[in-house]
């Protein structure tokens, strides 16, 4: 019997492995990779105080404390959303190799990232959750303390809206660039060569 119980430590060194690329890479996503770093290592902090607290699964509960701990965060420095975005989709890509043209591939990047950032920050944190960091409906509804009922409905809600957006984005890189006109002063008569 002595063996059958698991101690708050092996627990804690569970939960880390398994999870901190996950807390990490949602942190990230929202506050760049340094400060993601900083966020993922508090919320470890919190979970290590909070060990009995912590429900099984893990992770809806940790990336729930991240998102306070960014919450908190940015009600004292603003940051901007599209770099966040831009290095978490870099280190959800991980080590994917693709083959093809790499230009129509910065460019679909571009256009997928611009018109994520011209979402609101709610529609973004609920399309990640689900996209990026790969949560089930009802972990993501635990993360943003919600209903799972909720979350499906704001989560199709954010879809149609994406896909408005990037509609709106991909027109707006298909569109021929327009000529700028010079302005070259026209000479009055009368007026000295």
């Amino acid at each position: 019997m002595k063996g059958a119980r698991v101690t708050d430590a092996e627990r804690f060194r569970d939960v880390y492995e398994e999870c901190y690329p996950r807390v990490l890479g949602y942190a990230t996503s929202l506050v760049g990779r340094q400060v993601g770093e900083d966020i993922t290592s508090e919320t470890f902090t919190v979970a290590w105080r909070r060990m009995r607290d912590i429900p099984d699964p893990a992770l809806p509960w940790l990336l729930g404390v991240a998102r306070n701990l960014v919450r908190e965060l940015r009600r004292r420095d603003a940051h901007r959303y599209v770099l966040a975005a831009e290095e978490a989709q870099r280190i959800a890509g991980g080590t994917q190799t693709h083959v093809g043209d790499i230009a129509a591939e910065v460019t679909d990047r571009h256009v997928a990232l611009q018109a994520l950032a011209s979402l609101s920050e709610a529609d973004r944190e609920v399309l990640t959750l689900i996209a990026w960091h790969g949560l089930e409906a009802k972990e993501a509804a635990r993360v943003l303390g919600c209903t799972s009922a909720t979350l499906t409905v704001r989560l199709y809600r954010a879809r149609r809206r994406l896909e408005k957006a990037l509609e709106t984005a991909q027109a707006s890189e298909a569109a021929p660039p327009q000529a700028v006109e010079a302005t070259i002063p026209t000479r009055h008569q009368g007026a000295p060569a």
